[in-house]
């Protein structure tokens, strides 16, 4: 009977049938680790496409900010569409601005002080819709190995348990146990490590992203700042 379990292993170690054969804890473990992976991946291609989308919309903005339109055209342009990056940012600055100079702003310093405010939150915002879901591909990375460890654990223990109820250490009888137990680390590295090399990737374009927002809030800002100040001296 060995010599027959041992001619035709792939008949019983294929991978269905390692699932098909193991335990509902193990079972368990692996499907969650491979709708892990599913959604890892689908977090990923999201990613991807809306960094990109970020990058053109950016450049674009740029390019129409400095071309020389006053910014009350831009605003107006603006300030009705549904706007993202740089352009919320700069739309929050302006409807700020427009607000306190129709109810008569006082104080140059807390117009400045308030519209460094509305910018700021408008980056916020732009920053956690980048960065938003990373933290699943963070948190796969690093609890993907263990549950796969922890399916390993289990399917050495079948293996054992197998053992001592046939009081045989044949390799027929300790395969299918190893075997289920290595699928269920291969499924959990198979989830971690896109998701680690991905969550890297992801957070360093987002930081990009938003250190090129917070460039042009400053700029902005600086622009608006020498603005209040002719206003200030022209009521002067």
């Amino acid at each position: 009977m060995e010599n027959i379990a041992l001619a035709d292993p792939g008949a019983h170690l294929s991978i269905w049938a390692l699932f098909m054969q193991a335990g509902w804890v193990v079972k368990l473990v692996m499907i969650g680790l491979l709708c892990a992976s599913i959604w890892t991946w689908a977090i990923i291609i999201d990613k991807l496409v809306a960094y990109g989308r970020m990058r053109l919309a950016l450049n674009r903005f740029e390019q129409i900010f400095w071309s020389g339109q006053s910014l009350e055209d831009l605003y107006r342009t603006l300030a009705d569409r549904k706007t993202t990056g740089m352009g919320a940012i700069f739309v929050a600055a302006m409807r700020e601005w427009k607000k306190s100079f129709e109810k008569g702003a006082k104080s140059a310093l807390a117009l400045q002080t308030r519209i460094d405010k509305a910018m700021d939150l408008a980056l916020t915002r732009e920053m956690e819709k980048l960065e938003g879901r990373l933290g699943f591909l963070a948190t796969t990375g690093s609890a993907a190995p263990f549950i796969g460890l922890f399916g390993t654990v289990i399917g050495i223990m079948t293996s054992f348990q197998a053992i001592a109820a046939s009081k045989n250490t044949s390799l027929s009888v300790v395969a299918p146990g190893i075997a289920e137990a290595l699928l269920a680390t291969a499924i959990g590295l198979l989830a971690a490590i896109p998701a680690v090399i991905a969550y890297n990737k992801l957070s360093s374009d987002a930081n990009k992203l938003g250190m090129r927002m917070e460039g042009f809030a400053d700029e902005f800002s600086a622009i608006l700042s020498r603005q209040i100040d002719e206003k200030v001296a022209q009521k002067a």
